[in-house]
């Protein structure tokens, strides 16, 4: 959510600030909520902990982690006003702590209050931070944040310091969170893992298209979650595959599916399939076992071309040496993926000597109308050529961009102009 967004979004009446103030520190508050802290009175704390925004901080600095943080108060505030009757209080959490507390009174009578309200408040939260999803801590990050929720209530004990009551009851929602958050990671793990035991993972193939002619050249295999699951997406796949320590088990996953799923590939196209380093270590990729399964297909050696990665090449030329040689001996081609107009890309393409040069989509997206864009591609375009290779120009959105690859004389373009990516079926036409 914008700033300009929460703006429009300010609220009236009550006591309540408008969503754009910034909210109260804890310790700013405390001595009002202990003077409400009366005999017969229970508190109720409902905590969000928001210390992934710990990322973005380091990465942005901590006017970014502002800006999300005012994102989720302003989310809290909302849904804190919907559910309560107005004397709630909103604050952010200690000072370090990247959270949000609501904290609330109730008279006699409070095991309703424990057993209905206070979840139903936290639910409320969580579904809200549900939908909003990644505009909470956009354009900062495009990953889903990891915000936990826990609660806890305190009733009123005269013996004791209302402050250390408070703080303890702070204390004992923000345990709540943390244990909620180890209970969501093992719930995702588990599930994540039957998904790659299963094997429940698939492929849909994008066109890549001769600009000259505007014919299909070929396929790029692109994986794909479970339908309905939240590990559709591969971002969302491979963010978890990374956080379960379980990338080399889904890579070697997505090539299978890249593979099996190309039985009706058309003849003379070639298939486009993303390759790591570790590649070379899959049993299922070892050179005897792809030929084979390659004859299945209907394809050769020279119809594949493996995709790497820039970023992943340039951590590691010599282990994606040793990938090109033991299968470009064979008759497979490579693409370099993701390639830019830095110094190391043009490393990267120094380095492997691809057959293919995959420019991404940020040099392609607007280039008709950008001068600059179009330079660095002649650039590019030079370089492939001393090396004998050819460009494929990703991300295509227009005719108008595909026309401007045609004059520099670029030959392949990859993109929803061409439509998006769906599973291969009988009959397609190159």
């Amino acid at each position: 959510m914008s700033e300009s967004e929460l703006e429009k979004d300010e609220m009236d009446g009550g006591n309540r600030p408008p969503r754009t103030a910034v909210l109260p520190r804890l310790g700013d508050v405390l001595p009002s909520l202990v003077q409400q802290y009366g005999c017969g009175k229970t508190l109720g704390i409902v905590l969000v902990d928001g210390s992934c925004l710990g990322k973005i901080e380091r990465s942005y600095g901590s006017e970014a982690s502002k800006v999300a943080l005012r994102n989720l108060s302003a989310l809290v505030y909302d849904v804190a006003a919907d559910l309560l009757d107005g004397d709630e209080v909103v604050v952010t959490g200690e000072t370090g702590r990247f959270e949000i507390a609501v904290a609330f009174f109730r008279g006699d009578g409070g095991g309703g209050f424990y057993r209905n309200e206070l979840p139903s408040l936290a639910r409320g939260v969580e579904k809200a931070i549900e939908r909003q999803g990644i505009k909470l801590v956009y354009p900062y990050s495009r990953r889903m944040p990891r915000f936990s929720v826990g609660y806890a209530a305190v009733q009123r004990n005269p013996f004791r310091g209302a402050e250390n009551q408070i703080r303890e009851a702070l204390s004992e929602a923000r345990e709540d969170a943390d244990l909620q958050a180890r209970m969501d990671a093992r719930h995702r793990r588990r599930i994540f893992q039957a998904m790659v035991l299963a094997g429940e993972v698939s492929s849909v193939y994008e066109p890549i298209v001769d600009v000259s002619t505007k014919t299909v050249y070929g396929y790029e295999a692109l994986v794909r979650g479970p339908e309905g699951s939240a590990f559709r997406s591969p971002l969302a796949l491979f963010d978890a595959a990374e956080e379960e320590d379980l990338l080399f088990e889904l890579d070697c996953l997505c090539r299978r599916a890249g593979l099996e799923g190309a039985t009706e590939i058309p003849t003379g196209t070639a298939l486009f399939l993303n390759i790591r380093p570790t590649s070379i270590h899959d049993p299922y990729f070892a050179p005897d076992e792809l030929v084979h399964t390659l004859r299945r297909t209907n394809l050769r050696p020279s119809d594949v071309v493996f995709e790497i990665s820039e970023q992943e090449s340039i951590e590691n030329f010599d282990a994606f040496r040793e990938v090109r040689d033991a299968y470009r001996a064979l008759g497979f081609r490579f693409a370099l993926d993701d390639t830019g107009a830095g110094y190391a890309s043009l490393q990267a393409v120094i380095e492997l000597e691809p057959e293919f040069i995959k420019v991404d989509r940020a040099l392609v997206t607007g280039l008709d109308t950008d001068p600059a864009r179009k330079a660095l591609l002649q650039a590019l375009q030079a370089v492939a050529n001393t090396i004998g290779a050819k460009i494929i120009g990703e991300g295509l959105d227009t005719l108008e961009e595909l026309e401007v690859l045609k004059e520099l004389e670029i030959s392949f373009g990859q993109g929803w102009l061409f439509g998006k990516p769906t599973p291969l079926r009988a009959g397609n036409e190159g």
